[in-house]
């Protein structure tokens, strides 16, 4: 009897609904993790490194998002074709060697070399974790799974800078990156234990000058993939520049170090809400109304803040409260942005995710490292960051939609049952 191969067929997928939201949240999480805790140990770690100059240290959490968008370019080929789950969890181990370089780290150029090779590495927690819910959704389900994740993604942040805190209670800021490396083995665990690869075989892509270029080509000449892309690296910008500035602006403004945790929780909290309600509504709103709409109102309101803060009228509650509101309406950005730029890709998602981070991530780094080297004292400069990245980014949507707001192509193919079969 001729003897035939076995057929291919679709990786088989087991995982729960409810785990698989989780362990994709806590996978793009390491990122998170990477950067609030820093943020409260950012003046004690300028102390033991002798960093002269205060801005000087916004450097160790722009460094890291430098080499998290550097570092996106590559995973998503990689994954396209050596799957999802072992590309992650080499580049994911590597990622723990430097996170104990870091702390180890004897002055602030070893500290700079081990952020920037974390974020390099933990790359692709970011870019697998979204080509694998291509894998599975796209269209509005999809954007409806990555508000889910992002609910749980928001714990992280929130939470992150008490810990921090709290770590600075009981022992120096060096076992903030000792916990990190717990808990970063600890997911990596999960994942291995856990995760099946989600790549079906007929999607994998050979790494070749053709594939990639086929695909790459693709992305930056499908207008509405681009535009969307990049419309969600500026006005990522804006929230990088809260970041990299937010420490220095409740210590140094407003001398209010002891709510900062919790400051930052409440405002982190108002994006957790938004990204909640987005689940809720997208499905039946569209991706297109609730980003642009949302947008919009963001510009608005840091435009209201700017003008607040110029007056001479800020105080840390009023920034509370602006910044909040201003998250609420960023939450609604986000993934829809990142859900509607990944629509035209089934075939390549992966190396379209890469490209996707890596272009949003420098150009938000870069931006938001502007934002944050503009520190001078008050909140003005972040409320004109968020307002002007806004309105930037709002022309690349008109430019992406030729000028029309609000519409919803394509809206029978994507309703909540029309998921990839993979």
């Amino acid at each position: 009897m001729e003897h035939r191969p076995p057929l291919r067929t679709a990786p088989e997928f087991t995982l729960g609904f409810k785990e698989f939201v989780g362990l994709i949240a806590a996978l793009m999480a390491v990122n998170a993790l990477s950067i609030d805790p820093m943020l409260p140990a950012l003046p004690a770690m300028g102390d033991t490194l002798h960093i002269s100059n205060a801005n000087d240290r916004q450097w160790i959490i722009t460094l890291y998002f430098i080499g998290l968008g550097l570092g996106s370019l590559i995973y998503g080929p990689l994954s396209d074709r050596f799957g999802r789950k072992p590309v992650m969890a080499v580049s994911l181990s590597l990622f723990l060697v430097f996170t104990a370089v870091c702390a180890l780290a004897p002055s602030f150029t070893v500290m700079l070399i081990g952020r920037f090779a974390c974020g390099f590495f933990a790359a692709s927690s970011r870019v697998i974790a979204v080509s694998i819910v291509r894998d599975r959704f796209h269209g509005d389900q999809m954007a409806r799974i990555m508000s889910l994740i992002f609910i749980v993604f928001m714990i992280v942040p929130v939470l992150a800078p008490a810990f921090g805190q709290a770590v600075l209670l009981i022992a120096p800021w060096r076992w903030i990156f000792g916990a990190l490396l717990i808990v970063g083995l600890a997911i990596v665990l999960w994942m291995m234990v856990r995760l099946p690869e989600t790549l079906a075989p007929e999607n994998r892509v050979e790494i070749n000058r053709a594939d990639l270029a086929a695909t790459l080509k693709t992305v930056v000449t499908s207008r509405g993939s681009i535009g969307y892309m990049l419309a969600s690296g500026t006005v990522l910008g804006g929230l990088i520049g809260f970041i990299t500035s937010v420490q220095q602006i409740f210590f140094d403004v407003f001398h209010s170090e002891a709510i900062f945790a919790l400051a930052f929780a409440s405002i982190a909290g108002f994006m957790g809400i938004g990204s909640f309600l987005n689940s809720h509504l997208v499905e039946k709103v569209g991706a297109r109304r609730l980003s642009q709409g949302s947008l919009m109102l963001l510009i608005l309101l840091s435009g209201t803040h700017a003008v607040y803060a110029w007056l001479g009228m800020e105080t840390v509650w009023s920034f509370i409260a602006f910044q909040a509101a201003t998250m609420l309406s960023f939450a609604f950005t986000g993934s829809n942005f990142s859900a509607i730029s990944m629509e035209p890709f089934a075939r390549g998602a992966g190396m379209a995710s890469s490209f996707q981070a890596c272009l949003t991530t420098i150009i938000s780094a870069l931006l938001g490292a502007f934002v944050g080297s503009q520190f001078d004292g008050t909140t003005l400069p972040l409320a004109l960051g968020f307002f002007c990245y806004g309105a930037v980014a709002l022309i690349f949507i008109a430019w992406a939609e030729h000028g029309r707001f609000f519409t919803r192509p394509g809206l029978a193919a994507l309703r909540s049952d029309a998921i990839v079969p993979h």
